[in-house]
């Protein structure tokens, strides 16, 4: 059994998929896997595979029915011991970054988490760090990431697949489930993992009504003592987010000091 496993989806973004592959195959670390599922692109993408068809381990070209079914095709297809999703347009950060997350790995915990590179849409880049320690109340407003994130693949097998109901939480469902409900295990890795490309479907603002009805369905599924706690906290970011952005308008505030502030809040 291999390591790890590293599982790449795409659709249509031929060159974003090319920049993932050629941060995977540079790297000097060899007791990996690479999987690429991609849902029946017209652009290129599967002509790219067919190039780098020696360098790939598994890799198919057919419709799906969404990144998790995509991604959940990877989970069944995977046989590293460690899961790491890494879609296209993400990088991992250097040549030797599995090679230093590999050694970091000596324990059996479920889930290891590292840092990434956050490449926002407007060319700026900003480390992001996690958390050591995880409770409840961080999974409120925010979530790790899972192109930073080695999940034992025994996990998916103890809790069940991603959700394909949703479009934009199941991994944040599956952290906060895994690690609230499952007392799944997990340590932070210093070491940035992956140059996240901040262009994806969660990441836009206009998709964060629907991002934040699924974490509420999730909510009231799992935790539904935490509801009202869920919503109240809700509620307080929304009044002062609306109250910054008011200030922003007024020009009361520096912007970029209002700037970071609703990042922090969102």
């Amino acid at each position: 059994m291999k390591k790890i496993s590293i599982i790449t989806v795409n659709f249509n973004d031929r060159e974003g998929l090319k920049k993932t592959i050629l941060s995977v195959i540079e790297q000097t670390f060899a007791d990996f896997e690479f999987l690429v599922i991609d849902g029946g692109s017209k652009d290129g993408s599967k002509e790219l595979l067919e190039e780098y068809n020696n360098k790939i381990g598994f890799w198919v070209s057919e419709p799906d029915n969404g990144i998790y079914h995509a991604m959940n095709k990877g989970i069944q297809r995977a046989e590293g011991e460690y899961l790491l999703f890494l879609n296209a347009g993400d990088r991992l950060h250097h040549s030797t970054t599995l090679s230093e997350a590999s050694k970091l790995m000596s324990e059996p915990v479920d889930i290891y988490y590292g840092d990434i590179i956050y490449e926002e849409p407007n060319g700026r880049n900003k480390k992001v760090n996690f958390p050591q320690q995880l409770d409840f109340s961080y999974f409120y407003r925010f979530n790790l990431s899972h192109q930073a994130s080695f999940i034992k693949k025994s996990l998916f097998d103890k809790i069940g697949l991603y959700n394909e109901a949703y479009k934009i939480v199941s991994d944040w469902e599956f952290f906060i489930v895994a690690i609230f409900r499952y007392d799944a295990t997990y340590r932070h890795l210093n070491l940035i993992i992956s140059d996240y490309d901040g262009t994806g479907i969660s990441s836009n603002t206009e998709n964060h009504p629907s991002m934040h009805k699924e974490r509420d369905q999730t909510i009231d599924k799992f935790f539904s003592n935490f509801k009202n706690d869920y919503q109240l906290l809700n509620a307080y970011n929304d009044k002062y987010l609306k109250q910054l952005l008011y200030l922003k308008n007024n020009h009361k505030f520096k912007w970029t000091l209002v700037k970071g502030l609703i990042k922090l809040l969102r």
